[in-house]
């Protein structure tokens, strides 16, 4: 599964203002609402309920929020890079700025497990972060985002 097939350019966003996890969530759940056509309460149940269970913050300012949807479609990924890093409870104790949201159906375990294996290994690509960082337009963290991460390695 590559990270084209589940993120759409306009699911990209660049996040001003977040001060608290809770906000970004909420900014999420209601961009997630317009791309899927699901209740933004629902998205955002999913999601808070599984950072209940443990902080989603990867470490190195990155962060995978991610829940299942009944009724959802397939995968569905959302990207936002935040001006400002936000506490996240991360497990490095840093906070966050960059953030792909994963949202699957409910029962899509393999797809689910597949896409965040693909997520967590792009962000862990030293250069891929560091590009993604410098960038501040939406069309080119996209680009980002999806190019194939033999780009990155031959660099």
């Amino acid at each position: 599964m590559e990270l084209a097939d589940i993120l759409a350019e306009r699911a990209v966003l660049f996040c001003t203002g977040m001060t608290e996890k809770r906000q970004l969530f909420e900014d999420l759940a209601v961009r997630a609402a317009e791309l899927t056509g699901h209740p933004r309460a629902d998205i955002l149940n999913a999601i808070t309920s599984r950072e209940e269970l443990g902080s989603t913050g990867l470490g190195n300012g990155i962060a995978i929020p991610h829940g299942k949807i009944v009724g959802l479609k397939g995968v569905t990924a959302l990207f936002a890079r935040l001006d400002q890093p936000i506490e996240f409870d991360s497990v490095d104790d840093q906070p966050v700025d960059l953030v792909i949201m994963l949202l699957a159906p409910t029962g899509a375990g393999a797809d689910h497990l597949k896409a965040l294996s693909r997520v967590a290994r792009l962000l862990r690509t030293e250069a891929v972060v560091e590009e993604l960082r410098k960038t501040q337009d939406p069309a080119r963290l996209h680009a980002i985002l999806t190019e194939p991460l033999a780009t990155y390695y031959a660099a």
